[in-house]
C-alpha cells in the first residue's frame, strides 16, 4: 500500500459515513464474492459485517481488525472463512434467523457465528439440538481421554494407600489394562454362567435329594458350587467398593444394585435357615427361603457388566420409551375394542367361551400378539371374522415401532465406536504435541503421555484438559493455537 492509498482512505471513509445505509459492501469469503447493502447490515449493528460500514474512517488498523485483507482499489474485504457457513450466517440479515446446512460441523458453525458476531439466539431450535448433541459428544470424548490419562499417569504425591486403591480399581474395572485383569474378567463372566446353570439344574427333580424330613432339596454338590460362586461375587463386590473413587455413586449405580440383589438372597436365606426356625415356624421359613431363591435370577443381569452389546440394547430401549409407549397404547386400545366385540358376537352361541369382557381380555392379548394358545376361541362366524381382524391389527401395531428401536440401537452402537476412535485420535494428537513442543522432537512415543501435565482440580482456575479437549475435534489440534485464535480458518473447517 502506498501513501496515496493511505491518504485517500479517510476520504473514502468520510464519504461512506455520509452515505450511511446506501453504501455497498463487497466481501470475499473463501473465494466467494458477495455484495451487501448498508441498510441490510444495519439491522444488526453489533455484528462484524455491520461494523464494515464505517470501518474505513478508522484507517487500516480498524479495517484489519475486522477482516484478513482489504483491496482499496476494488473496495473489497477478504475473509479466510468457510463460505458455506457464511451463506447460512448471512440469512440472519434477510430472515432474522439462521439455519445450519446439513454436513457442517455444529461446533465449527458455532465458531463461525462467533466470528461474525451473530448471537446464538438467532439459531433455529432444530439446529440448537444438533449443537447440544455435538457438545455432549465432545464432553464424552474429553471424559474418556481424561480416564485414559488418569490410568497412564501416576501421581507421586499420592500416598501408598491411594495408589493401591487405584491399582485395584483399574484391575477390576478395566479388563483392557493388563492381561491378568482380562483373565479375571473372563473368570467372572464364566462364574456368572456357571451360577446361572447351577440355579437351573437345582430345580431338576432327578438331581434333587431328600432331606431328613422327606422334602426335596438341591444336591449338596450344586450347593457347594453355588456357595463358591457367591463367595467370588462377594469378594469382587467388596474389592470394587473398597477401591471406588466415589463410593456413594458406586453404591447407587444400577449395575451395582443388581450385583447386591444377586448376592443378598444367599446370605438372607442362610440366615433364615439357621436362625429363623427359632423365631418362626419352619413352614414360614421354607416359604421365605424359596421366595428369596427366586431372586437369584437377578445374577443373569450381571452379564451386562461384561457385554457392551447388552448395554447398547438397554440404552436403545431407554431411548425408545416413546415408541414402546405408543405400542402399548395401540395394543391397549385394540385389546379393549376386540374383546368387547368378541364378547358381544359370541353371546348368541350356547357353548360360548367368552363369559365376560374382562375374561375376553386374555383372548384379545394372545390373539393380537399372535401367540394363540387356543384355550379361548370364537365359535361364530362374526366372532372368527373379529379374531382375524384383531390379529392383523396386532401384527401391524407390533411392526410399527420396530424400525425406530433398531435405528436407536444402531445409532448408539456406531456412536460409541466413533467416540472410542475420537478418544484415541485425541491421545495421538496430544502425544504428537508433547513430542514436538516439549523437547523439539519430530515425533513422540506412547511413553510421552506419562509426562503430560496432570489435570487441573475442579476448583482451580485456568484451562483444564476437559476444556482444552472440547476445542480439539478435527484434524487440527486446537490447543496448539494461541488464546487469541481459537476460531478455525476455512482450511481447518470440518468437511
Amino acid at each position: 500500500m502506498d501513501g496515496t492509498g493511505e491518504r485517500s482512505l479517510p476520504e473514502l471513509g468520510s464519504q461512506d459515513s455520509r452515505a450511511g445505509d446506501d453504501i455497498e459492501i463487497v466481501v470475499n469469503v473463501g473465494g466467494v464474492r458477495q455484495v451487501l447493502y448498508g441498510d441490510l447490515l444495519s439491522r444488526y449493528p453489533e455484528t462484524r459485517l455491520a461494523e464494515l460500514i464505517h470501518c474505513l474512517a478508522g484507517g487500516y488498523d480498524t479495517i484489519f481488525s475486522l477482516c484478513d485483507d482489504y483491496d482499496p482499489g476494488k473496495r473489497e474485504f477478504y475473509f479466510d472463512r468457510d463460505p458455506d457457513a457464511f451463506k447460512c450466517v448471512i440469512e440472519v440479515y434477510y430472515f432474522g434467523e439462521v439455519h445450519m446446512k446439513k454436513g457442517i460441523c455444529p461446533i465449527c458453525f458455532k465458531n463461525e457465528m462467533d466470528f461474525w458476531k451473530v448471537d446464538l439466539k438467532f439459531l433455529d431450535d432444530c439446529c440448537k439440538s444438533h449443537l447440544s448433541e455435538k457438545r455432549e459428544e465432545l464432553e464424552e470424548i474429553a471424559r474418556r481421554v481424561q480416564l485414559i490419562l488418569d490410568d497412564l499417569g501416576v501421581d507421586t504425591a499420592e500416598g501408598r494407600w491411594r495408589r493401591c486403591q487405584k491399582c485395584v480399581w483399574k484391575f477390576l474395572e478395566k479388563p483392557e489394562s493388563s492381561c491378568p485383569a482380562r483373565v479375571v474378567a473372563v473368570l467372572s463372566f464364566l462364574l456368572i454362567l456357571v451360577s446361572s446353570v447351577v440355579m437351573c439344574m437345582g430345580t431338576i427333580p432327578e438331581l434333587q435329594v431328600l432331606d431328613a424330613e422327606g422334602n426335596r432339596v438341591e444336591h449338596p454338590t450344586l450347593e457347594n458350587v453355588e456357595t463358591a460362586c457367591i463367595g467370588w461375587f462377594t469378594l469382587e463386590y467388596l474389592l470394587r467398593l473398597f477401591s471406588s473413587p466415589n463410593k456413594l455413586h458406586f453404591a447407587l449405580s444400577f449395575m451395582n444394585i443388581v450385583d447386591v440383589l444377586a448376592i443378598l438372597p444367599f446370605y438372607v436365606s442362610l440366615t433364615l435357615t439357621h436362625l429363623g426356625a427359632r423365631m418362626m415356624e419352619l413352614t414360614n421359613v421354607q416359604q421365605a427361603v424359596q421366595a428369596l431363591r427366586i431372586m437369584r435370577i437377578a445374577r443373569i443381569f450381571k452379564l451386562a457388566r461384561h457385554s457392551s452389546g447388552l448395554q447398547t440394547l438397554t440404552y436403545a430401549l431407554k431411548r425408545s420409551f416413546k415408541e414402546l409407549g405408543l405400542l402399548l397404547m395401540y395394543l391397549a386400545v385394540g385389546i379393549f375394542v376386540f374383546s368387547a366385540l368378541g364378547y358381544t358376537m359370541e353371546q348368541s352361541h350356547p357353548e360360548t367361551l367368552f363369559k365376560s369382557i374382562p375374561q375376553s381380555f386374555w383372548w384379545a392379548i394372545i390373539t393380537m400378539t399372535t401367540v394363540g394358545y387356543g384355550d379361548i376361541y370364537p365359535k361364530t362366524t362374526l366372532g372368527k371374522l373379529n379374531a382375524a381382524i384383531s390379529f392383523l391389527c396386532g401384527v401391524i401395531a407390533i411392526a410399527l415401532p420396530i424400525h425406530p428401536i433398531i435405528n436407536n440401537f444402531v445409532r448408539y452402537y456406531n456412536k460409541q465406536r466413533v467416540l472410542e476412535t475420537a478418544a484415541r485420535h485425541e491421545l495421538e494428537l496430544m502425544e504428537l504435541n508433547s513430542g514436538t513442543s516439549g523437547e523439539g522432537k519430530a515425533g513422540g512415543s506412547r511413553g510421552d503421555l506419562d509426562h503430560l501435565p496432570p489435570p487441573e482440580p475442579a476448583g482451580k482456575e485456568g484451562p483444564s484438559w476437559s476444556s482444552r479437549l472440547k476445542l480439539s475435534h478435527s484434524d487440527t489440534f486446537i490447543p496448539l493455537l494461541t488464546e487469541e485464535k481459537h476460531h478455525r480458518t476455512r482450511l481447518q473447517s470440518c468437511k
